[in-house]
């Protein structure tokens, strides 16, 4: 392994100026391990076989020191030397560890090869031999319970290798199976046997000793101190008297950690002091403070800096109610940032202070502990870049039953008063409501309120970085007149999630759907009709760092291309001596705006009404704080003139880093998108021609810098001719996108 002199390595990086000379001390007499290697192995990868075994091959520490790795900087590497007693133990090591596998056959050779300069390969050579597998599963001592569900789906299966692990997991799944139904002191036994006659065959039985079926007895707490023992009496899943289910402990352990004042909570069963049928819980509570006050701060690519602050009563008028004070406000110093930090935050009225302020109050249980209620007050302004700015203040009640283990079901009903503006565009283009004062009307304050029923079941094994597990999510929304809605609307978004291990690495994907369907405005009636819309905020947008990360945010689906200004139509350019349009043309919309080219246009987004997104992961580990990822997104997003057809899908295939931090991946990919051109309409002022009866001469149209008889009028509309807009070559810098995020895609 070529090497750079410690004298170099200490001149070129400072840092390490003072472990240079221990570390050119510390290798002599000792061999460097520069390769492990595995061969024979056909059932499990290297990377597996690695973790079973001491040895370990001399490695970077760091992607962050991946560069000086390359270069061989020995600061750089984590430096691993051959421990020659290891090497037999190692070899036993994976004998015991493909025996444990159902290879009861396996042996294990190994190699050293040994170089002048100090350094070894060493190999183990495999030879795995044919595995024992399971001919029949038999489970003795539940005839009497008529209850298939009990031996149904078990870990182990018959046409398996007779792996001891998953031999554990089928007895350890069926003891709970029969825990959750009432007998606490069940116990089962395993054993298997190998025929003479079949070396390579088992047959497992399983014998069940299921005893008496037992009840909740009495329920002693410990270590509360704001809290009450009836709150937390209140919070456990089960009663006194209760059938006896041992999920029923780890799920009011669950909820003990839902009340936010709670830093440990335990729940167990006194067999100490129980008889044959009566189980006494003795619950266990370490309290946190009473109040506390939490800030943080942020950046991303599509809101620039942000700040956060929260104030936190968790044990408000007892009970273990919560009261929390929260703002927030984002795109902060968008302005002098956005070309060098956050390139997808808005410009103008897009790139002001949004912020967001709310009190909200938390009840952990009402009539049920399988209940809870929140309420929350609060005032907002939003903005979607280059779609619209809300502003907005409101109520939200919601009731949320607990029907599963991580299951919950929210009805919610959310009243608020609510304001748009720069929407001109999305109203005029998807509802072909262009005049001023039809838009005055949607523009101006309206009160939107619809009824919610959300579900979603989160079976993952981390909230931050999951590696196992799936996660469900269906949110139903209704507005009408007698929810109290101007707008009214019916929405549907289902979403779904699975995460699989596949050796060290995890293969995460993910589906999502959308569907709204418009319905009468009540404020605004043509023809003696209501005209129907969907407001904006209601509408589907794709595209950015959690969506189809070819795309920047809300940049995939139906869109336009503004021209405010329709002087610029007629005006000559540097580029052509001649205009794009005649005044004529604008007038009557037949005006060609292509000559104006991309930098002349503003693309905006307007939403659809259906949406389809899919996204799969590869996450693989870089090192203990770093993880890599390639990933492939698709989706598409359909106005409600379109028909949905795969074809429309766009791919966006990439890759990312993640650095793992206490607050979750702060994330950085970059994606590539295939699409070239897209034919977009091209909307703009409406201009007529003047009038010295009603218009000034200074109304008149500045063109070529001289004053024409035309003027600008407050309608907008559609040119006709569409536009070809990012047009680009077949292989373009400009297709890349990147994205800067805290937490992963999903």
């Amino acid at each position: 392994m070529s090497r750079f002199s410690p004298v170099l390595v200490c001149v070129g990086v400072l840092a390490a100026a003072a472990l240079c000379p221990a570390t050119g001390s510390a290798q002599i007499g000792r061999t460097e391990v520069v390769s492990v290697r595995f061969d024979g192995n056909e059932s499990f990868p290297d990377d597996s076989l690695a973790r079973a075994i001491v040895t370990r091959e001399t490695e970077c520490r760091s992607a962050v020191f991946a560069p000086f790795c390359w270069a061989g900087a020995d600061f750089a590497l984590q430096e691993f030397y051959l421990q020659e007693r290891q090497i037999p133990l190692d070899r036993l090591r994976l004998q015991v560890w493909y025996q444990i596998r159902g290879f009861r056959e396996a042996t294990v050779d190994t190699a050293r090869t040994m170089h002048e300069e100090g350094t070894a390969e060493v190999s183990f050579l495999v030879v795995e031999g044919q595995p024992v597998l399971v001919r029949s599963i038999s489970v003795e001592g539940v005839e009497g319970f008529n209850d298939p569900e009990i031996t149904a789906t078990l870990p182990l299966l018959p046409g398996d290798r007779l792996s001891q692990i998953a031999l554990e997991a089928t007895r350890d799944s069926l003891q709970n199976r029969l825990a959750n139904r009432g007998y606490a002191r069940v116990e089962v036994f395993r054993r298997f046997r190998i025929p003479a006659d079949d070396p390579y065959g088992a047959e497992v039985t399983y014998s069940v000793e299921a005893g008496t079926r037992a009840y909740y007895g009495p329920v002693e707490i410990f270590g509360n101190e704001s809290l009450s023992d009836a709150t937390i009496r209140n919070t456990l899943e089960f009663r006194e008297g209760d059938l006896y289910r041992g999920a029923e402990l780890f799920e009011s352990q669950s909820r003990l950690f839902g009340l936010d004042i709670m830093r440990s909570a335990t729940v167990q069963p006194d067999f100490a002091n129980a008889t044959d049928s009566v189980i006494p819980v003795r619950v266990d509570v370490t309290e946190g403070d009473e109040y506390r006050v939490r800030y943080g701060a942020g950046l991303s690519n599509a809101e620039c800096f942000d700040l956060e602050t929260r104030w936190t009563a968790r044990n408000f008028m007892g009970g273990g109610r919560i009261l929390q004070a929260r703002a927030r406000v984002s795109n902060l110093l968008t302005p002098q940032f956005r070309d060098v930090l956050c390139p997808q935050a808005g410009k103008e009225a897009f790139g002001e202070l949004n912020w967001l302020a709310s009190i909200d109050f938390a009840q952990p249980w009402i009539f049920s502990t399988r209940n809870s209620f929140v309420a929350s007050v609060f005032g907002e302004r939003q903005s979607l870049p280059d779609v619209f700015v809300r502003q907005a203040v409101g109520l939200q009640v919601a009731l949320t039953r607990a029907i599963g283990p991580q299951t919950p079901l929210t009805i919610s009903y959310r009243p608020e008063l609510s304001r748009l503006e720069a929407a001109e565009l999305l109203f005029c283009t998807g509802f072909l409501v262009c005049t001023p004062e039809d838009i005055d009307i949607l523009d101006d304050v309206n009160l939107i309120a619809p009824i919610g029923i959300s579900f979603s079941r989160n079976l993952a094994n981390n909230p931050l970085n999951p590696t196992r597990g799936y996660s469900l999510a269906l949110d139903l929304e209704h507005a009408a007149g007698w929810t109290g809605s101007n707008f009214r609307y019916d929405r549907i978004l289902a979403e779904a999630a699975t995460y699989t291990g596949v050796g060290s690495g995890v293969v995460a994907a993910r589906i999502r759907g959308g569907w709204v369907g418009a319905g009468p405005f009540s404020e605004l009636v043509r023809g003696g009709d209501a005209v129907d819309i969907v407001q904006p905020e209601k509408r589907f947008y794709a595209g950015g760092a959690n969506s189809v990360r070819g795309f920047a945010q809300s940049r995939l689906g139906p869109r336009v291309l503004q021209v405010w200004d329709p002087v610029r139509l007629m005006t000559a350019s540097s580029t052509s001596e001649t205009a794009a349009c005649t005044p004529a043309q604008v007038m009557d919309l037949s005006c060609d705006a292509t000559p104006l080219g991309d930098a002349g246009f503003i693309p905006r987004p307007t939403g659809g009404t259906r949406l389809l997104e899919a996204n799969v992961e590869i996450r693989f580990g870089i090192s203990s704080s770093f993880e890599g990822v390639t990933f492939a997104d698709v989706g598409q997003v359909w106005a409600a003139t379109e028909s949905a057809a795969l074809s429309d899908l766009e791919i966006t295939p990439g890759a990312g880093v993640r650095y793992l931090s206490p607050i979750g991946p702060i994330r950085v990919d970059v994606a590539y998108r295939f699409r070239g051109g897209q034919a977009l309409s091209v909307v703009t002022s409406q201009i007529r021609p003047f009038d010295p009866s009603v218009d000034n001469e200074e109304a008149k149209l500045s063109i070529n810098g001289v004053f024409a008889p035309y003027v600008r009028t407050k309608n907008i509309a559609l040119l006709t001719p569409t536009v070809l807009f990012g047009h680009s070559s077949s292989w373009s810098l400009s297709r890349f996108q990147l994205h800067i995020s805290i937490g992963q895609a999903f």
